[in-house]
């Protein structure tokens, strides 16, 4: 084998063994964060009502309603979120777009400069600067990198966050719900299930981060339980005063 074709075959080890996973792709964020919320809040509603000893229907009723009006409002959020922010990059997009038209000379000296400060020789970085403002495109995405941290091309998307935000909202919120839809009476189906699910959801988003899965998971599962012990206990007092 020639050295060419080693160098290649290296070059291609490298990469396969040497990717990410996308971190600024929009989904995993609303994702995680609407299943917990949907989990813990709508738990946490279901054990406040089923604590002022009402009847199984009114607990159903409960839970579904939380589970639309949490579903709608978590997807909202997260659109008008999300648009906003690419909203906000859009217009300093514009803002650097409109330099780099007026004043490419000092645009072309200020990312040399930056290079300079980065440790790059001065007469190397100069010509690097030259060469990649060549283009206006290139020159607008380099820039946007450098200065405001963010890549033109790969902005979330308003849609994406809000259509996982509903789903993995709506998803946890069914949890707690489930067994009283398939006829228990009794809270303690729908507890177990839904503490379930929050340890589960801890323990799959461990996967995608540097926390333990067990850690991840108890962790989870202890703010659930907390939050369903807390509310409990006030529909249990509420339910008395106003019996």
């Amino acid at each position: 084998m020639s050295i060419i074709d080693t160098e290649a075959a290296l070059h291609e080890a490298h990469r396969d063994n040497h990717t990410h996973r996308d971190v600024n792709g929009g989904w995993l964020r609303p994702a995680v964060f609407g299943a917990m919320d949907g989990l813990v809040s709508n738990l946490a509603l279901i054990t406040g009502v089923a604590g002022g000893s009402v009847a199984p229907g009114t607990i159903v009723l409960t839970g579904l309603a939380g589970l639309a009006a949490g579903a709608f409002s978590m997807a909202a959020g997260e659109y008008t979120s999300v648009a906003s922010q690419r909203e906000l990059v859009q217009a300093e997009l514009d803002v650097e777009r409109r330099e780099l038209r007026k004043h490419p000379k000092d645009e072309e000296k200020e990312l040399a400069a930056l290079y300079v400060s980065r440790g790059v020789e001065y007469g190397l970085a100069r010509e690097v600067a030259r060469q990649l403002s060549k283009d206006p495109e290139q020159a607008l995405e380099i820039h946007a990198r450098e200065e405001l941290g963010i890549d033109p091309g790969d902005l979330p998307s308003p849609t994406v966050a809000a259509v996982s935000s509903f789903g993995s909202f709506a998803l946890g919120a069914l949890l707690p719900v489930l067994p009283y839809l398939l006829g228990a009476t009794a809270l303690w189906p729908a507890l177990v299930l839904a503490l379930l699910g929050l340890f589960l959801c801890g323990a799959v988003v461990a996967k995608v981060t540097a926390r333990s899965w067990w850690f991840s998971g108890l962790r989870q599962l202890a703010l659930g339980g907390a939050a369903a012990g807390v509310t409990y206990v006030l529909g249990n007092l509420f339910g008395t005063a106003l019996g």
